[in-house]
């Protein structure tokens, strides 16, 4: 199927059931991914839930995969967005509502967008893309370097004469000055008034986007990953993420073994399982 999208032609497919439910599921792509997904993770998921009576859509953004147009970040991808869920509601006209489905910095565009849109009833987000150097610079001291040393590979390495101490080090200065920088400039653009929506940091503006959004949300997160490490120190220490993510009732689920993508079939599964039933369970 092809979609019209100011100008362009996006390409996609639709995973239909033979008695569908009145919700569908939209799954947005994240990163340089087209609509099969790491792993053929996304067609795996939409067979999963179409099995289960829920209609999926999967579709190329601008610039990616099949589809025409010029190639755009994640932060400029409303438009295709809407050209989707505009296509797939008249398609399948048993639809009553849909969930955006998306991983990683999909997860931020689908904040972005699903408050501007009343047929979006919920979101599913995984390992959400909140990145800032301050950010992943905390993430890499505590999660990272903090751990490296209890880990055996790395005594192999040093006592082989494969590690580099010095390089370590200076890595190691990169992240903490990084950290303390960002921190001061951060606070600093937080107090524009006028700032334009990009020069707010992304964490600031994914907040903003959940506190508009009056419908569900379903976080699933990684336990081996940088970009979920990230995210969830973000929550832990920000009363107002504490607080908006209450008020939403948001589920969450952790996966402390998986990766980022899910990249085995028990991960993988899972997270097709927390979706399913989250998606039945309202």
């Amino acid at each position: 199927m092809r979609i019209q999208c100011q100008g362009s032609w996006l390409y996609g497919i639709i995973s239909r059931p033979q008695q569908p439910a009145a919700r569908g599921v939209l799954i947005v792509v994240g990163g340089p991914q087209y609509r099969a997904g790491s792993h053929r993770q996304f067609v795996l998921l939409a067979r999963y839930l179409a099995e289960q009576g829920i209609a999926v859509m999967r579709f190329d953004f601008r610039g990616m995969g099949d589809s025409d147009g010029e190639m755009r970040t994640f932060e400029d991808v409303g438009q295709d967005l809407s050209a989707a869920i505009n296509f797939f509601t008249k398609e399948c006209m048993f639809l009553k509502d849909v969930v955006i489905w998306g991983l990683c910095d999909a997860a931020s565009a689908a904040l972005f967008y699903a408050h501007q849109d009343q047929r979006v009833s919920g979101l599913v987000l995984l390992n959400p893309w909140v990145r800032t150097e301050q950010g992943i610079a905390k993430a890499y001291l505590k999660h990272h370097y903090s751990t490296r040393l209890f880990q055996p590979a790395f005594w192999k390495k040093l006592i082989s004469g494969k590690y580099d101490p010095i390089a370590s080090i200076r890595s190691l200065y990169k992240m903490i000055k990084s950290f303390f920088i960002r921190k001061k400039s951060v606070a600093v653009i937080g107090e524009g008034a006028n700032a334009t929506d990009h020069a707010i940091p992304l964490p600031a503006r994914m907040l903003k986007g959940l506190q508009c959004f009056e419908g569900k949300s379903l976080v699933i997160t990684s336990g081996d990953d940088l970009t979920a490490s990230e995210f969830l120190d973000l929550i832990h220490s920000s009363k107002d993420w504490q607080i908006t993510l209450e008020d939403r009732k948001v589920k969450f689920f952790h996966i402390q073994d998986a990766n980022h993508t899910f990249s085995r079939r028990q991960w993988r599964h899972q997270v097709a399982e927390y979706t399913g039933d989250w998606l039945r369970s309202w």
